[in-house]
């Protein structure tokens, strides 16, 4: 099982968390679909649970902030300095939401919008260095930004995290992947559908070992299906949709 003790690099997808109505919900959702178990942070953190996957930290979930906030995941960046990155996304065409704040013990943290209305978070790690888990079933392994300006948002992305981009054999010409150096850390690409103004967007992928078990789970536990399973020649793919029409991807790879 991949692990990891130290920070994540700057820029590299960290952590995954998702705001819901109805917390405990959440949880037996999410242990339905993704084996996940689950610690309270405690009060003080406003009971934030941090979904495990075999005594390590894989994601988070939480209350809505406010009233009317869409249920949602938000994938986080990692930042070695989460106030000059608040400033690089302002001068850079972005919006910062949720100005950087302090998270008692464990970092420090920033709610942002691209230029093309897809929301993110950043996080500058100090003890809770995000996911500690990848690249494992139950676990983030892949993040794709959804985009209606794929150009205008591949700028920003490097302007403001330092990324590069790379074309992907067989996907459309707008989708590349993104890093900075060595392995890529996801893609971007236009959007997949939707209605005409739908805004940019974020998908996290969940390994799982058995995409078509992991649909199966979600339908019984309540949630719905956004995209039945697929072989891709990238894996076999599915996305969900929760109870609280929060989405995210399934994906395994293909046996042989």
């Amino acid at each position: 099982m991949p692990i990891r003790t130290s920070r994540w690099p700057a820029g590299t997808p960290c952590w995954v968390d998702l705001a819901v109505p109805d917390v405990p919900g959440a949880l037996r959702f999410y242990t339905a679909v993704l084996g996940w178990s689950f610690v309270d942070t405690g009060p003080e953190l406003g009971n934030y649970q941090i979904a495990q996957v075999r005594g390590h930290a894989a994601a988070g979930i939480g209350p809505l902030m406010q009233e009317g906030q869409p249920s949602a995941w938000t994938i986080y960046l990692a930042s070695d300095d989460a106030d000059a990155t608040a400033k690089a996304i302002a001068e850079h065409g972005g919006r910062v939401l949720v100005e950087p704040m302090e998270i008692p013990g464990t970092g420090r943290m920033v709610i942002a919008v691209d230029p093309t209305g897809a929301a993110f978070g950043v996080w500058q790690a100090t003890e809770m260095i995000g996911a500690g888990v990848y690249n494992e079933p139950g676990s983030l392994v892949w993040e794709d930004a959804r985009l209606p300006d794929p150009a205008a948002a591949k700028r920003f992305y490097a302007d403001v995290f330092g990324y590069t981009y790379r074309a992907v054999e067989g996907a459309p010409a707008d989708y590349e992947t993104f890093g900075t150096g060595g392995d890529p850390f996801g893609g971007m690409g236009g959007l997949m559908g939707g209605p005409e103004g739908t805004p940019g967007h974020w998908v996290a992928y969940f390994s799982v070992s058995d995409v078509d078990a992991a649909v199966t789970a979600a339908e019984s536990a309540g949630g719905s299906i956004a995209m039945a399973p697929v072989d891709t020649p990238f894996g076999r793919m599915a996305a969900i949709a929760d109870p609280f029409g929060a989405t995210f991807s399934v994906h395994a790879q293909l046996a042989g």
